[in-house]
C-alpha cells in the first residue's frame, strides 16, 4: 500500500508525461504482480462500486476526528473532496502497517460491501488507524469509488510496453474487456509468450480528433474518405467461433441489449470483428439520440420497446477477417472488405473538392448527423486518439442567449467557487431553467461570476443559489428533443458555455419560443 500511494502521490504531483511513464515504470518493475494487477486496474478506469454508504462515511470520520457533524461538513466543502476531507481530519497513525495493495483490496475493502454497519465501522476506524495520512488518502479513494489520477490508459500501456518489451497495441489489446485483477492476469499481459486469443475480446478503439484546421490543408481531397458522422453508441460486434459478442466503447458487454445486432453477427463469419454505431432507426431514417436511451440500461427487453426503439448497426470498419487482425491494412482496403460483408455500412459521402464538401455539411442536421468524418484512405487502424488520419469535422452547435438563475459550488480544485451554473430562457414575464453547464469559461471569469453570485443571492437552498438575474451567456449544445421531466418541456444534449455576452442585458436572452423552434420536426 505505501508503494500505491507513493506511485499516485507522484502522479499527482506532476503534468509531466516522462515523469509520470518514469513513476509508473519504477512501480511496476518493483511491485510483485498481485499488487501490480489492482494497481493496472485501478489505474485505467476500474473500480469497485463504493462499499460504504458516503453519510456513514462522513459520520465516522466525523466522530473519529472529535467534531461536530456541521464542522465536517464546512470542512468537506472547503476542500471540496469527501476522501481528502477524511483523510485530513482523522488524526496520522503512528502505526502505520506494511501490507501490499492486494491485501487491502481483497482482505480489508472488498469484504465490506454488504457487510453490517458495526462490521463496517470497526474495520473502517482499524484501517484509518494503520495507514499514514497518504496512504489513508488512496485508501478513502478505493471505499468512495471515487479514485481517480492523473494518467490516462495510454500512459498506462505505454509504462507496460516498456517494462515488458512488448508493442504498445498488444498491451492495449490484452487491457480490453472483462478481466480478473489477479497476479496470473498480469503475467499474461507483460508476457512475451502469452496469446491474444481470448474470443470475447474487442480491440482498442481508435478515436477521431476535433478537426482544428482547414480542410484544405489536410492535402488532396482524393486521399480521404468522407462518411457521415453518426450520433450513436460507439461499438464492436465480433464473431469468433459461432459466438457473437457486443461492445461498446466504455468497453460495457452490451451483447444482451441488442439481440438485432447479436442476430447480425451470428450471421457473420467466424473471425470477424467489425467497427461501428448503434443508432435508433425507423422508416430507413436514423432517430434522436434520446431515443436510443431509451434501450439504455434496460435489463428487460419487452416486445413493446424493442418495436418502439429499433436499433441498427451502422458499420464503417472492418479489424479481423477470418480470424486475421486488418488493423494494418490501409482504410481502403478494410473499407473494400467490409463492403463485401452484406452489412449496412455508413455511406461515403463523395465531392470533387474541400468547397463543395462544406456544402454538404451544411446539411448535416437535416440527415440528423452531426458533421462529418474524414479518414485518410492509406491510414492503418491506430489505439486511442492518435492526430493525423482520421478527423472529425462537426457542425458549429446550436446555440441560444440565456441568464443566469442559479449557482452551485463545484468540486475539488474549485470546492470553494460557484462554478455549476443553471440557465433559463424567457417563458412570457417569467426565465425558466433550460439547460446546466459548468464548462466555458476562464478561470479569470470564473472568479468573476464567483464573485457576483456570493454579493447577489436572492435566496439558498441547499447547496444551490438564486441569484439575481443580470448575467447573460451563449450556451452552446449538440442535440435538442421534448422532455417531459424538464419545466421547460425540453432536453439539450452536451450543453457548455460558449461566451460570456457581457454587451447583452437579461432582456436579449433568448424565449422559450425561439429554442423550441429549433426542436427536430
Amino acid at each position: 500500500m505505501k508503494a500505491f500511494a507513493e506511485l499516485f502521490t507522484r502522479l499527482d504531483e506532476t503534468t509531466k508525461t516522462t515523469e509520470k511513464i518514469a513513476a509508473l515504470k519504477n512501480y511496476f518493475v518493483n511491485a510483485y504482480p498481485a499488487d501490480a494487477a489492482w494497481a493496472v486496474y485501478f489505474l485505467t478506469g476500474r473500480k469497485p462500486k463504493q462499499v460504504v454508504p458516503t453519510k456513514l462515511l462522513r459520520q465516522w470520520a466525523a466522530e473519529t476526528a472529535g467534531i461536530a457533524d456541521w464542522l465536517f461538513e464546512e470542512c468537506y466543502h472547503a476542500v471540496g473532496d469527501l476522501a481528502e476531507t477524511m483523510a485530513l481530519a482523522v488524526h496520522n497513525s503512528s502505526n502505520s502497517e506494511s501490507s501490499s495493495l492486494h491485501e487491502w483490496v481483497e482482505e480489508r475493502l472488498l469484504p465490506l460491501r454488504g457487510a453490517d454497519p458495526g462490521f463496517q465501522k470497526t474495520e473502517l476506524l482499524r484501517a484509518w488507524s494503520e495507514l499514514d495520512s497518504r496512504e489513508r488518502f488512496v485508501w478513502n479513494k478505493l471505499i468512495t469509488g471515487a479514485f481517480r489520477v492523473g494518467v490516462s490508459q495510454l500512459l498506462v500501456v505505454r509504462a507496460l510496453s516498456e517494462v515488458s518489451g512488448i508493442e504498445p497495441n498488444a498491451v492495449a489489446h490484452r487491457l480490453m474487456g472483462t478481466w480478473q485483477a489477479t497476479p496470473e492476469f498480469y503475467t499474461s499481459l507483460i508476457s512475451a509468450d502469452a496469446t491474444d486469443s481470448h474470443i470475447s475480446r474487442p480491440y482498442p478503439f481508435y478515436l477521431a480528433s476535433p478537426l482544428e484546421i482547414g480542410p484544405k490543408d489536410l492535402g488532396n481531397v482524393e486521399d480521404w474518405q468522407v462518411e457521415w458522422k453518426w450520433d450513436g453508441i460507439r461499438c464492436q460486434l465480433i464473431h469468433r467461433e459461432e459466438q457473437t459478442f457486443l461492445w461498446s466503447r466504455g468497453e460495457e458487454n452490451v451483447t444482451e441489449r441488442f439481440p438485432e445486432i447479436v442476430a447480425i453477427g451470428d450471421a457473420l463469419p467466424n473471425g470477424t470483428v467489425i467497427d461501428g454505431e448503434i443508432l435508433p432507426w425507423k422508416l430507413e431514417v436514423v432517430r434522436p439520440f434520446a431515443e436510443l436511451q431509451k434501450r439504455i440500461g434496460r435489463k428487460n427487453l419487452t416486445k413493446k420497446i424493442l418495436a418502439e426503439t429499433p436499433v441498427i448497426l451502422m458499420a464503417y470498419d472492418l479489424l479481423e477477417w477470418e480470424g486475421r487482425d486488418l488493423r494494418v491494412e490501409s482504410q481502403a482496403k478494410r473499407r473494400e472488405l467490409l463492403e463485401s460483408l452484406g452489412v449496412r455500412v455508413s455511406p461515403l459521402v463523395r465531392a470533387a473538392s474541400w468547397e463543395e464538401f462544406a456544402r454538404i455539411r451544411e446539411t448535416s442536421r437535416e440527415q440528423a448527423v452531426e458533421g462529418f468524418m474524414l479518414k485518410r484512405r492509406s491510414a492503418p487502424y491506430k489505439v486511442g486518439r492518435v492526430r493525423g488520419d482520421w478527423w472529425k469535422w462537426k457542425i458549429d452547435p446550436f446555440s441560444v442567449d440565456a441568464v443566469l438563475i442559479y449557482a452551485q459550488r463545484g468540486s475539488g480544485k474549485r470546492a470553494s467557487l460557484y462554478t455549476d451554473y443553471t440557465f433559463g430562457v424567457w417563458d412570457g414575464e417569467n426565465l425558466v431553467s433550460f439547460a446546466k453547464a459548468y464548462s466555458g469559461l476562464t478561470d479569470a471569469e470564473i472568479r468573476e461570476v464567483d464573485t457576483f453570485v456570493k454579493k447577489h443571492t436572492v435566496e439558498s437552498f441547499g447547496p444551490v443559489r438564486t441569484v439575481k438575474p443580470e448575467l447573460v451567456f451563449e450556451i452552446g449544445f449538440e442535440g435538442i428533443q421534448r422532455s417531459p421531466r424538464h419545466k421547460s418541456g425540453i432536453a439539450v444534449r452536451f450543453p457548455r458555455i460558449l461566451k460570456w455576452r457581457t454587451d447583452k442585458t437579461p432582456k436579449d436572452a433568448d424565449s422559450l419560443d425561439t429554442v423550441k423552434r429549433l426542436l427536430p420536426p
